[in-house]
């Protein structure tokens, strides 16, 4: 099918409004990769100085929230809006914001690019995470069950390389290359901060302060981030209406929808305008009086109730 309709930013906004939105700061992106990183060092002090079962789930939540915000810089990065400087962009997108959560900056990116290009169409490589629904409540308990216990970790992070390893799947020799070098550098990061972990005497910190929220918290939210940006859109001809924004407070901003995240129909329509000025971008939409173009849930349980009727 025909890739889908792109808007004009000059049919939107004036020179002096569209210049700011589109610029690329020296800092702010650098300061988002220091944030996440502060985030988990904190989710993992609060346990560590406070050990008790509430401030283990709540190290859980905010560690397992700034992993999958670690994977929404590297989407910036793969649209190059982390940093103006590319051999910047592409370093720490690739090795603070990537590697240390297992994905892979130069495989995501022409992989992403292609969503853009066909959004809910038959060629959008994550057509399937949002054509199911609305889905029963049943089925979603069902895949929150297996995202916190585990087995959606299990399933797509480690069932291929074990596969791989005992040779039940059949992989080309790019591909056997491409999967060890995401595996090195995984190990590469993870190896630093198990090292750092141990010198500060808590050999424990890496499988329980980082793999646990990576196999469990990080799996459910990055399934209602999905959720929220496409279930139940549909197929539009305009390109306000090819994904949804979900307006959060700031306990779903800490524990859902990092990096603004949630601004996703304004990120659909004008892509290259970085996370840290989708706000501002959403506020001069909601001025113009885009509103009534846009599919705009007011919080994520209203969101849910969309793709999860009763």
């Amino acid at each position: 099918m025909p890739a889908v309709a792109r808007i004009d930013p000059k049919t939107v906004f004036t020179p002096t409004e569209w210049a700011p939105l589109a610029r690329r700061s020296q800092w702010r992106g650098l300061a988002c990769v220091a944030h996440a990183w502060a985030l988990i060092g904190a989710g993992g002090a609060l346990f560590i100085l406070w050990p008790n079962p509430l401030t283990f789930v709540v190290a859980v939540m905010v560690i397992g929230a700034r992993q999958l915000g670690l994977a929404i810089l590297m989407h910036d990065a793969a649209h190059g809006a982390l940093h103006p400087n590319q051999r910047v962009n592409e370093w720490v997108g690739e090795w603070l914001c990537a590697a240390p959560v297992g994905a892979d900056l130069a495989r995501y990116r022409p992989y992403h690019l292609q969503h853009h290009k066909f959004t809910e169409q038959p060629e959008d490589p994550d057509l399937a995470l949002s054509a199911p629904f609305p889905i029963t409540r049943g089925s979603f308990l069902r895949k929150v069950i297996r995202d916190l216990t585990g087995q959606t970790f299990f399933k797509q992070r480690l069932g291929p390389s074990l596969a791989r390893f005992t040779g039940a799947r059949a992989m080309n020799k790019e591909a056997i290359a491409q999967a060890d070098g995401v595996a090195l550098r995984f190990w590469i990061t993870n190896g630093a901060l198990i090292v750092a972990a141990t010198a500060l005497g808590y050999w424990w910190a890496w499988f329980a302060l980082w793999l646990l929220p990576m196999a469990t918290w990080q799996q459910l939210i990055t399934r209602v981030r999905n959720i929220a940006e496409h279930a139940c859109v549909g197929k539009h001809d305009d390109p306000f209406r090819h994904a949804r924004t979900t307006l959060a407070n700031p306990i779903e901003r800490l524990l859902i929808a990092p990096y603004w995240v949630h601004y996703h129909a304004e990120h659909h329509v004008f892509m290259h305008v970085p996370c840290y000025r989708l706000a501002r971008l959403h506020t001069l939409l909601m001025e113009k009086g885009y509103h009534a173009r846009m599919d705009i849930a007011p919080s994520y349980p209203a969101m849910m109730r969309i793709a999860v009727p009763a």
